[in-house]
């Protein structure tokens, strides 16, 4: 095993939170090869160092990953002053330090991985992987396209728009419609934010899966551990996942021209000052001697002449007008 930090590998070892471990290192209650350290950061490797907690040494504990069809009323975390149901209340027989991989709020139900590998937890979460999870929702009100084309495009929430990755209409009526939503982010609430916003309150909120990892078959309040093929699944989609690209860097958007539109500026700027650049079409208009240049027409045009015509010096004047220089009788 790689040196890790103590505080990684007090979690691992099912003693407490990485917070709450940091916590211990500084009250110097951990040793190291019989050293107290109390420097957060501070690596070892307990295959071949001594890490002890209050004089008993530490043993990585076996990484587990199961999944849990969670009830309602039941909250995700694991220290509740209320004394409310937690998940690991519902996972049998495992002595392991489990926590809930994201978040249900207590009144949604669904599915919901429980481990104790946190660098598996974190990709799975994590917005910048992407990872797909597909909820079902009830919902008061008849949705629209309207609404649907709100949610793809995202609604604004306090810290920013909150966008789905997809929307489908399961059931439609007048007063009670029925949605699967696809995320690949992670804000608190954001389902029952984003519908409450468009006018459609949640009624019934269950996530149903995760990638293809479904919730189908489990009753619910039941757990069982993931297979091994199911594990390396979530993990190869987790990886496969690319994060987000960030914005471009000033220099990338002024050397890169966006559309025609910055196309024809970076033309523009080329053409010498004063010149006008001719399309064929309108070369072929004005090309009247097959020089390749504009006829007697456009010179005229460019010299200020009215429309590209002469005047009329001689014959009759036109209906209409009076010849320059005329006075009524």
């Amino acid at each position: 095993m790689a040196l890790q930090r103590l505080q990684k590998l007090l979690a691992r070892a099912g003693v407490a939170s990485r917070r709450a471990c940091e916590q211990l290192i500084a009250d110097g209650r951990v040793t190291v090869d019989g050293n107290v350290v109390t420097t957060l950061g501070t690596k070892a490797d307990p295959k071949v160092q001594d890490v002890r907690l209050d004089g008993r040494r530490l043993r990585p504990q076996r990484l587990e990953y199961w999944i849990l069809n969670k009830p309602k009323g039941v909250v995700c975390t694991n220290d509740d002053p209320a004394g409310r149901r937690r998940p690991v209340d519902l996972i049998p027989g495992t002595k392991a330090r489990l926590f809930p991989v994201g978040r249900l709020d207590a009144d949604s139900k669904g599915l919901l991985l429980m481990t104790n590998d946190g660098e598996f937890a974190n990709r799975l979460t994590h917005p910048r992987y992407g990872v797909a999870k597909t909820y079902l929702a009830t919902v008061g009100g008849c949705v629209t396209g309207n609404d649907i084309r709100h949610m793809l495009r995202g609604v604004r929430l306090a810290e920013g728009p909150a966008r789905t990755a997809d929307v489908r209409v399961v059931k439609r009526g007048r007063t009670r419609s029925t949605v699967r939503i696809t995320l690949r982010e992670g804000r608190n609430r954001q389902i029952r934010r984003v519908l409450a916003r468009l006018g459609h309150p949640v009624r019934d909120l269950v996530r149903t899966r995760i990638g293809r990892i479904a919730v189908r078959g489990l009753r619910v309040g039941g757990a069982r551990r993931l297979t091994a093929d199911e594990v390396q699944y979530l993990k190869t989609l987790s990886v496969e996942a690319k994060p987000e690209a960030g914005p471009r860097t000033p220099t990338a958007r002024r050397t890169a021209p966006r559309g025609r539109a910055s196309a024809g500026r970076a033309a523009a700027k080329q053409t010498p000052t004063g010149a006008r650049k001719q399309t064929k079409r309108s070369q072929s208009k004005h090309d009247t001697d097959g020089t390749g240049k504009a006829g007697k027409g456009h010179r005229r045009r460019e010299a200020g002449s009215r429309g590209g015509r002469t005047r009329r010096r001689d014959g009759p004047p036109r209906r209409g007008r009076r010849p320059r220089g005329h006075s009524p009788q």
